[in-house]
């Protein structure tokens, strides 16, 4: 059962492995390893553990902050699936979306992104009918791109002696795919910029644009969704409920409100973690899920970052997108209101992707470059028995993290008449871009909220307000520091820095960083 810190400051018994975080990234790890008999401890320092897997409610409504769909889960075969069952012990269950996962919208044209990859590729041709050969090489593609991926991350498991015989073996053929842009490679297939702008219509999912993000990025989640999207059934809450009684059966804990100001290192060893009331809880193992920033610049101390240069290590990487998301409760049922199920990613009519965002951040006030849209209410077949007579939107846009950095440091819920003026104006932008698409919804509104990047920075401790760690560009996967091992003895890296945004790349890394730590290959057990 997940516990307070602050309850239960003294009842810490000897643990095997600290885990600083809960998001999937940790979660996944502390789950994998607790099945191993290990004892695990997972610090986190907010009131609800999940990170971008929790929930939170309001005024009688749920929103899922995070996980919006995950692919791959339908089928039982599919690695996802497997890894979601083992670490969930088979009790995370899914509800398919149907055959429209996402609808790409540029101006007043509709692109519909349909379950199987036959379907997807007649799809797209009868959309352009000019462009059936670029579309089949572009498929290929993709498949080609992550299939080169799996010994690529792999090689971030195995002792470095052993990669440094071997590794550039097992990189290689993935660097052929991740040293291009996606844009590069697209343009390669064809000079079509419509149908370039629709297939790179989930850039949103990753957060770089087609001319800025790496192809190996940009092929990983259209892979991961051509089999469709999945909801986790009872909202994504479900994650840390079916996770925790896995790592309370081995003898581990998940403690909420529970603040780490260290990692405790002697003579170049991780021994534990000095809490932020000045207590240190020992272990044998101490591992960060709270990205790699964070890690390096808050959790470690001065002295240990400039023995071992971790400072020019982060200079190597960039930070990734900041956003805004408007969680948005109506009255009426799903039905009642026409919501479907199918995700809608809204883009202006002219413009690359590039261009939008260049003119969208030289200037606010310009149209937003993305708009996603997520309907919970419609995905989870548990919504109306939780709650009858409601549905729920998450409407999602990027947003720079400066346009509120004057409030930095300000608390929560309590930033001032000018910040609460500046969410209203978003909102209502938003709300607009909502009417547009569904100007039936117009008067069913009962309440909304807007998250800043400064509410993503206060919940997940990303000190820009980033929405996926890491920015995906090419040279990012050129980084040999983002594995799970670092210089410390001990003390390891998980979540979605050492693999790659999202979920799914945090489950992973749960995966490859248990490897790392224990010798023990649970992706081949799977």
């Amino acid at each position: 059962m997940i516990q307070s810190f602050k309850q239960n400051p003294d009842v810490l018994p000897q643990y095997d492995t600290i885990v600083i975080g809960s998001g999937m990234g940790g979660l996944s790890l502390a789950s994998i390893l607790a099945q191993q008999g290990q004892k695990v401890l997972v610090l986190e320092r907010h009131y609800v553990a999940g990170g971008f897997t929790h929930v939170f409610k309001r005024k009688g409504y749920e929103w899922d902050v995070g996980i919006h769909y995950i692919g791959e889960v339908s089928r039982e075969k599919s690695m996802m699936k497997k890894m979601f069952d083992h670490v969930t012990g088979a009790l995370l269950k899914w509800e398919d979306m149907g055959e429209v996962y996402d609808r790409i919208i540029i101006g007043d044209t509709s692109y519909d992104f349909v379950k199987g990859v036959k379907n997807f590729k007649d799809k797209m041709k009868s959309y352009f009918p000019e462009e059936t050969e670029a579309i089949d090489q572009y498929v290929d593609l993709v498949f080609k791109t992550v299939k080169s991926s799996r010994k690529f991350y792999v090689n971030k498991a195995i002792p470095p002696i052993l990669s440094k015989l071997i590794g550039g073996f097992m990189q290689r053929p993935f660097f052929k795919y991740s040293d291009q842009t996606t844009y590069e490679v697209l343009r390669k297939l064809t000079s079509n910029e419509t149908l370039i702008k629709v297939l790179t219509g989930q850039y949103g999912d990753y957060g770089l644009t087609p001319k800025e993000s790496s192809f190996a990025m940009h092929a990983t989640v259209a892979r991961h969704y051509f089999d469709g999207g999945s909801f986790p059934i009872g909202g994504s809450s479900q994650i840390v409920k079916t996770i925790d009684p896995i790592i309370e059966k081995a003898g581990g804990t998940i403690l909420i409100n529970a603040e780490v100001d260290e990692v405790v290192v002697e003579n170049n060893k991780a021994i534990g973690v000095k809490m932020n009331t000045g207590q240190v809880l020992k272990a044998k193992n101490v591992v960060s899920s709270a990205g790699v920033m964070t890690t390096y610049n808050k959790l470690l101390s001065k002295e240990v970052v400039k023995q071992h240069q971790l400072t020019s290590q982060l200079q190597k990487v960039n930070r990734s997108v900041a956003h805004a998301s408007l969680y948005i409760g109506l009255e009426g049922t799903p039905e009642e209101l026409g919501i479907e199920k199918t995700n809608l990613w809204i883009y202006p009519e002219e413009g690359d992707h590039d261009t939008c965002v260049k003119n969208y951040l030289n200037d606010i006030s310009q149209p937003f470059p993305v708009v996603y849209m997520s309907f919970p209410c419609a995905k989870d077949p548990t919504w109306l028995e939780r709650y009858p007579g409601h549905s729920s939107i998450d409407i999602i846009t990027l947003l720079p993290y400066e346009t509120f950095a004057k409030w930095e440091g300000s608390k929560w819920k309590k930033r001032g008449a000018e910040y609460e003026a500046l969410k209203e104006e978003f909102s209502q932008r938003l709300l607009a871009e909502l009417y547009k698409q569904m100007p039936h919804l117009k008067g069913k509104v009962s309440c909304y909220e807007l998250s800043t990047p400064l509410t993503t920075q206060h919940f997940v401790n990303y000190e820009k307000g980033e929405i996926y760690g890491l920015d995906h560009s090419p040279s990012r996967f050129r980084q040999d520091f983002l594995q799970p091992r670092t210089p410390i003895k001990g003390f390891y890296l998980t979540g979605q820095d050492i693999i790659t945004a999202g979920v799914g790349g945090a489950l992973f890394s749960g995966a490859v960083t248990s490897i790392a730590m224990t010798g023990k290959n649970i992706l081949n057990k799977l």
